[in-house]
């Protein structure tokens, strides 16, 4: 299993802080990311302090709010995500155990150049933001890429990817459309407050939100970018939260929902990786597509379940996914112990339908069993 180190941030002779007190003084971010396991955290948190584990990974971290959370309890933690963006949210909150971004910093990171690269200028008119946010979010971007330390830079994109997704209606790139938030009619949804905060103001409060969140729990931890399937297994415990296929077939492609913010982090590479026949310009790439197909779906989780066999996994899922939970549970069987159930009741951001929420606790025999 991976070694537990202690990192100098923590007086080892001290006593770490129990979870509840960590996260009072360290909450995590609010986020609109989809799919995210931000209102119901406490609820998985209640399972995993039922497990004995010291090391951890987060093996499709997402957000990173599980991550956060066993970082929290002060376990040694690897954050992992095959996007990249995502990996950076992982570096700023997960791998980070004391740099914030000051105030000075960030406001000189305000100060847009008058001469800059201009790709979403010149890319993105009329599909995502105003020609003027555009305009500006090259220059920003420019100013972002010249800093020096990783991680203000890291919690410097955490604040401009939660700005963007909050501009957003749906908090999602996969439509170009702008009119919606742009047109003057009465809505039934969204908040035109929030999409019209100037892009500074909207940075400025959610990385007031990441400075909090750093912290260092004594142990170490880490963000990496990689395909499941290339990440070490020896791990105490592994959480696993795919992309969900629904009952109908529909899957959530992630790449296609965040393309616009994996874009920024390959400003450089940007522009060869544009699929031009899709008017919202997304990006070509099948990192994501692993996961959505119903056809390979099982077998996709067989490889998975195999390789982290001599792990504790935690698994969450929905009563209404492909596999069903019957076939998951069967394939998880044939590698483990014991699976233990656990429901809740949770309507996802939408969706019109309410479905439970899983956790499948996957462990072999104790002699307390």
């Amino acid at each position: 299993m991976v070694q537990i180190q202690s990192t100098l941030c923590f007086d080892e002779d001290s006593k770490a802080p129990d979870y509840e007190i960590n996260t009072v003084n360290h909450p995590f971010p609010s986020t609109r990311y989809q799919g995210s396991k931000y209102k119901i955290t406490e609820w998985i948190v209640d399972s995993l302090k039922k497990l004995n584990f010291e090391s951890s990974l987060d093996a499709f971290g997402g957000t990173g709010v599980v991550a956060h959370a066993m970082k929290r309890m002060g376990k040694a933690v690897t954050y992992n995500d095959v996007l990249s963006f995502n990996s950076i949210i992982g570096k700023a909150l997960i791998e980070n155990d004391s740099v914030t971004l000051s105030d000075e910093k960030l406001n000189r990171l305000f100060e847009i150049p008058q001469s800059h690269p201009t790709f979403i200028e010149d890319t993105f008119g009329d599909i995502y933001f105003t020609d003027e946010e555009n305009k500006w979010l090259d220059g920003f971007v420019s100013n972002i890429r010249s800093m020096d330390n990783e991680y203000e830079q890291a919690i410097a994109y955490f604040g401009l990817f939660q700005a963007c997704i909050s501009k957003r209606p749906y908090n999602l790139f996969h439509r170009a459309n702008l009119y919606v938030r742009t047109s003057d009619v009465k809505r039934s949804f969204g908040n035109k407050a929030t999409w019209e905060k100037p892009f500074p103001q909207a940075i400025k409060a959610f990385v007031k939100e990441a400075n909090k969140a750093v912290f260092c729990n004594g142990k170490e931890c880490s963000s990496i970018n990689r395909d499941i399937m290339d990440v070490p297994s020896d791990y105490d415990l592994v959480y696993i939260d795919t992309p969900y296929i629904d009952s109908k077939g529909i899957s959530s492609n992630y790449m296609d929902y965040y393309h616009f913010l994996e874009g920024i982090v390959d400003y450089d590479n940007w522009s060869g990786r544009i699929n031009e026949k899709y008017k919202n310009k997304k990006i070509k790439d099948h990192t994501c597509d692993k996961w959505t197909d119903p056809d390979t779906i099982k077998t996709d989780f067989d490889g998975l379940i195999k390789k982290f066999k001599d792990s504790t996994m935690v698994i969450s899922y929905r009563s209404d996914g492909i596999p069903s939970l019957d076939e998951l549970k069967a394939i998880i069987l044939s590698y483990k112990s014991i699976v233990d159930v656990k429901m809740d009741e949770y309507q996802y951001a939408l969706s019109d339908k309410k479905t439970h929420e899983v956790l499948l606790i996957a462990r072999d025999k104790t002699t307390n069993d």
